[in-house]
C-alpha cells in the first residue's frame, strides 16, 4: 500500500512554522532538537498487531505477534486469520478475548466496513469513528495509527500520559494537563498537532528534569 507517514522533513518543517509563533515550542525544539519521524505499515496487519499487542511488554508483544504471524503459511491476511483456530491462535499466546476482537477486525475488513484503500481519503472524524468501530480498538489506538500509517498532520493523543506530561513540561506546567486541558491547550497549535505530539514524546524522554 501506499506509504502515507510523515517524514522528518514534514515534522521540520510543521515545527518551524510553529516555532515563529510560539516560544514554548522554539524554546523545546533548541533543547531536544526535532524528533524523528515514526511509521507504521497501513494495512491489516498494523491493527493485528495492535491488538495482539495490549496491555503487554514491547518484547511480550512482539513474540506473540511473530507466533501470529507464523501461523499464516501463506500471508498474513483477514481470510488466513479467519481460516484459524482457536487452539493454535491461544498456543500463540493470544487471549479468548483477544482472538475476539482479532476476529472482529478481519470481519469488518472482509465485510468492507473497513476498507484500506479508503481510509486516506477519509477525514480525520470518519477515520476514528471507523477505527473505533472494530471491538478491541479504542481512540489511542485509531490516533496512532492516523499518525503513523495515514500520515495525518492534526492529531491531537489527549488521553496520553506521555504527551500530557511532554506537553505540560513545554509549556511551564508544574503539574501535567488534564486530557480536557490539554485539548483546549493543543487548540494554538493548530494544524500541526500531530508534530507537537511528537515533539512532546521526545521532550519528555529526552529534556532534563
Amino acid at each position: 500500500m501506499t506509504d502515507y507517514a510523515l517524514t522528518a522533513a514534514d515534522i521540520r518543517s510543521m515545527l518551524e512554522t510553529l516555532s515563529g509563533k510560539d516560544r514554548h515550542i522554539a524554546a523545546a525544539v533548541e533543547l531536544v532538537g526535532f524528533p524523528n519521524e515514526r511509521r507504521i505499515e497501513h494495512g491489516f496487519k498494523t491493527l493485528l498487531s495492535v491488538i495482539a499487542g495490549q496491555q503487554l511488554s514491547v518484547k511480550a508483544a512482539a513474540t506473540i505477534r511473530e507466533r501470529v504471524y507464523a501461523l499464516m503459511t501463506d500471508g498474513v491476511s483477514p481470510a488466513a486469520l479467519m481460516a484459524l483456530e482457536d487452539e493454535p491462535l491461544r498456543g500463540a499466546g493470544l487471549s479468548r478475548q483477544k482472538i475476539l476482537y482479532a476476529r472482529s477486525l478481519a470481519m469488518e475488513i472482509m465485510e468492507g466496513r473497513l476498507d484500506f484503500d479508503a481510509l486516506p481519503h477519509m477525514s480525520d472524524a470518519d477515520t476514528m469513528k471507523v477505527i473505533t468501530a472494530v471491538k478491541g480498538l479504542g481512540r489511542w489506538s485509531a490516533e496512532m495509527y492516523m499518525m503513523f500509517a495515514l500520515g495525518r498532520a492534526d492529531v491531537w493523543p489527549v488521553d496520553d500520559l506521555a504527551v500530557r506530561v511532554g506537553v505540560g513540561r513545554i509549556i511551564g506546567h508544574e503539574d501535567r494537563p488534564t486530557p480536557k486541558a490539554l485539548d483546549e491547550i493543543g487548540e494554538r497549535w493548530r494544524p500541526y498537532r500531530s508534530a507537537v505530539a511528537l515533539l512532546a514524546w521526545h521532550y519528555y524522554s529526552n529534556a532534563p528534569l
